[in-house]
């Protein structure tokens, strides 16, 4: 369980560096997320790795919810992330309710770069924020195309203007972490459910040995 204590402890740090970077591009181009939107989280599809909600297991498990979490993980059949607060009947606005642990997608995701098929970085920008501010979008795309400059051999040569953050390099820089549970996706609900599993596991053999029950 230490172990996972410490993989835990370096997931967040991992976590502030991808808020402030992620958080810094969004504010410089007017892209933050829309106040009470629950558009994500209405997703259950939306893929995070175990590694990713390790932080949030263990404090399930140090406030002694991770049993009752899991069960309910278990028959749990809503449509949308289990720890997500509806604030509308219809679940179209509400607020995370695990905002301090949430995993590294929810950091980064809203407004952030990807790369296409030909390897060239582009902006993904949800649809909830591309209809609130649809000229910030815009100009966002414009700002990350590259500009052309002029080389010393008087050829033309691109500078990239605004280059966003890459979901895929924060993604990397947890699963590095860890790559048996940071390179597996799965739907949130179900990754919180297998890391619970693997801590209740964990914590059941460890209690049996010191018991003695088992050596």
């Amino acid at each position: 369980m230490n172990r996972l204590r410490e993989l835990s402890s370096q997931v967040m740090d991992v976590y502030q560096s991808l808020s402030q970077e992620f958080s810094a591009f969004q504010s410089s181009q007017s892209l933050s997320c829309v106040e009470k939107c629950g558009a994500c989280c209405n997703k259950p599809d939306i893929e995070v790795s175990p590694l990713e909600m390790l932080p949030l297991a263990l404090y399930l498990f140090d406030t002694g919810q991770a049993e009752q979490v899991f069960d309910e993980l278990q028959s749990y059949s809503g449509f949308a992330c289990k720890q997500y607060q509806r604030l509308s009947l219809d679940g179209t606005e509400g607020y995370c309710g695990i905002y301090e642990y949430r995993p590294g997608i929810c950091r980064m995701f809203g407004a952030a770069g990807y790369k296409t098929k030909s390897g060239e970085a582009t902006l993904s920008v949800c649809k909830p924020i591309k209809q609130a501010v649809p000229e910030k979008y815009a100009a966002a795309l414009i700002a990350i195309q590259p500009a052309w400059g002029q080389s010393n051999n008087s050829d033309p040569m691109p500078i990239s203007n605004s280059k966003p953050p890459m979901i895929a390099e924060g993604r990397q820089k947890l699963a590095q972490l860890d790559y048996e549970l940071g390179d597996k996706l799965m739907p949130i609900n179900d990754a919180l459910r297998y890391i619970l599993e693997k801590i209740l596991t964990l914590s059941f053999y460890s209690q049996n040995i010191n018991d003695g029950v088992a050596a």
